[in-house]
């Protein structure tokens, strides 16, 4: 998939659009923990500042409650340069700053999500977006599966001269492209998570394409389940106890090895003080629920992880958030972070796991979206780059 490229748009002295993905956690106080996603969006800016052009930066937030006014005060400091927040998304000030924005500056316009015609794709809202600018670049890999008005719908105002993918998009979008057509084998999928439905698309389309499957989190007390296991009270989705016997005989079909936890670390109730114990996953109490996978598992999980040139990663092993489980988790991310393989993080709790115990520094890349690295798992185009693919001359 090839796409509009950036550096063949002639945006000198220009006024640039720039849909950005600044959702970022904050801590009670309004302190970003972890800027990532905005340092990711850096190189995109500045090549436009570069070309001597004014820039005009859109994100949201997904609480449309919170102001970007501290992502406003980060990009200042990482760009050297003042950042100007307008006061609303398109009203008649905000309009009239972006007209009058000199060469060299930057405005970053309030939440978008303070709009209601963002999520609602609204045609009227995204030709006011593209009003303020000459030309359009979606460097916002992490929203890019959603057809909003900023994403979507304002491509539809920009010829392909006028729009281009930026540095970011481009790179994740061409990483997981490789990594799906072309990996190094072995190659492995860790796919851990909730729920089994998130996943379900992605897990039938990666079958074909990897060697061996790890299955860890909530969602593997589905399949287990489905092969008679007792699994107490853990998290279930009776519904798909068809389709995880069908993803397991397909498996079987194609050859590939498919592993499941061997053990548990079961607790008596959700919660970071609960009494907990190690058990086989036959063998899970009535009434407990399984939160981790256990240390035989992880012992499995690593011999088998052993010979792998490729390791793609969605979905924590347990519930990480809580200390008490996310031992499994943080064993399985310190030796993928160890091997020599090709590592790749697909984004969301993923990528918050690896960097909490610092070995995201070791890891080969790590997606800024967990929503549309799987949406591209599944073999589908997203909403926001289906606009920006070149067009066979």
């Amino acid at each position: 998939m090839k796409l509009l490229n950036i550096k063949k748009l002639e945006i000198k002295d220009k006024k640039v659009f720039i849909r950005c993905d600044f959702n970022v956690p904050m801590d009670e106080f309004g302190n970003i923990s972890d800027d990532r996603r905005i340092r990711s969006a850096v190189a995109t800016i500045n090549y436009c500042l570069d070309q001597d052009c004014a820039v005009i930066l859109a994100s949201g937030e997904v609480d449309e409650k919170y102001s970007l006014a501290p992502v406003a005060r980060r990009l200042q400091q990482l760009l050297k340069r003042h950042v100007a927040l307008a006061p609303a998304v398109v009203d008649d000030a905000t309009l009239k700053l972006a007209a009058d924005l000199p060469r060299h500056e930057v405005l970053l316009l309030e939440n978008i999500r303070y709009e209601m015609g963002e999520t609602k794709n609204d045609a009227k809202f995204s030709e006011k977006l593209a009003s303020m600018a000459d030309f359009y670049v979606n460097d916002a890999f992490g929203v890019s599966h959603r057809s909003h008005a900023s994403v979507e719908g304002i491509t539809k105002f920009f010829d392909d001269k006028h729009k281009a993918a930026g540095f970011l998009l481009e790179r994740e979008i061409q990483f997981f492209g490789k990594l799906i057509d072309e990996p190094v084998r072995p190659f492995a999928a860790i796919v851990g998570g909730s729920k089994v439905s998130g996943k379900l698309e992605a897990l039938v389309n990666l079958l074909p394409k990897v060697d061996k499957v790890f299955i860890g989190g909530g969602m593997a007390f589905t399949f287990l389940k489905q092969l008679g296991y007792d699994i107490g009270a853990s998290l279930v989705e009776d519904e798909l106890l068809e389709e995880a016997q069908n993803i397991m005989d397909e498996a079987k079909k194609l050859g590939v090895k498919f592993y499941l936890p061997i053990d548990v670390v079961a607790a008596d109730k959700f919660a970071e003080d609960a009494v907990s114990k190690i058990v086989t996953a036959q063998e899970i109490p009535k009434g407990w629920m399984g939160l981790d996978i256990g240390p035989a598992t992880v012992r499995l999980y690593r011999e088998g992880l052993n010979d792998v040139q490729t390791v793609l990663w969605n979905g924590p092993m347990g519930v990480y958030e809580m200390e008490k489980f996310a031992r499994g988790s943080s064993k399985i991310a310190h030796f993928v972070a160890d091997s020599y393989a090709t590592t790749v993080v697909g984004g969301g709790d993923t990528a918050d796991l690896v960097q909490r115990i610092n070995v995201d520094e070791e890891m080969t890349f790590i997606s800024t979206g967990g929503g549309a690295s799987l949406e591209l798992l599944e073999g589908k185009i997203l909403p926001g780059v289906a606009q920006l693919i070149t067009k066979p001359e």
